[in-house]
């Protein structure tokens, strides 16, 4: 079953997306069901890759990464192998990468301490990933991190 889910699931995951430390029982209340069953429920979409897992949301400013960058990568072969994410999964900085389609091939999500930082870090990506980048300064942040609309 791909691309939809239970009207009780769909509860479960909008629940757990809004708060994803809500307890069985905070849940069982919320859905209408047993804290047994929104046990059930909950570890089996977490089988079904439904709940990929549960993290913290961190202030960049507050852990010392102020500076976050969107960095577009444009092969400089086009005929090279397309294992950019393998080149980069060791560099830490680097929180999110996708895929897109476009004149770009995937754009990162960056956070570093400083522009200098930055700088650095560029180099880094165009060394391991043999690229070339396009970067934008992300000035400020109204929303990140939405859980989508189910």
């Amino acid at each position: 079953m791909t691309g939809s889910l239970e009207p009780l699931d769909q509860a479960i995951v909008q629940e757990l997306a809004a708060d994803g430390r809500r307890s069985f029982t905070d849940l069982a209340e919320r859905v209408g069901l047993s804290v047994s069953a929104v046990h059930q429920r909950v570890r089996r979409l977490e089988q079904r890759g439904v709940i990929l897992g549960y993290t913290a949301r961190l202030d960049g400013e507050q852990i010392g990464l102020p500076l976050t960058a969107l960095i577009s990568l444009t092969p400089n072969d086009p005929a090279a192998p397309d294992d950019y994410p393998q080149r980069l999964e060791h560099i830490k900085e680097i929180e999110s990468c996708y895929s897109v389609a476009g004149d770009e091939s995937y754009i990162l999500l960056v956070r570093v301490a400083s522009p200098l930082g930055l700088e650095d870090l560029l180099r880094r990506i165009r060394e391991s990933a043999k690229v070339s980048t396009r970067t934008t300064v992300v000035l400020s942040t109204p929303f990140e991190g939405r859980s989508p609309t189910l």
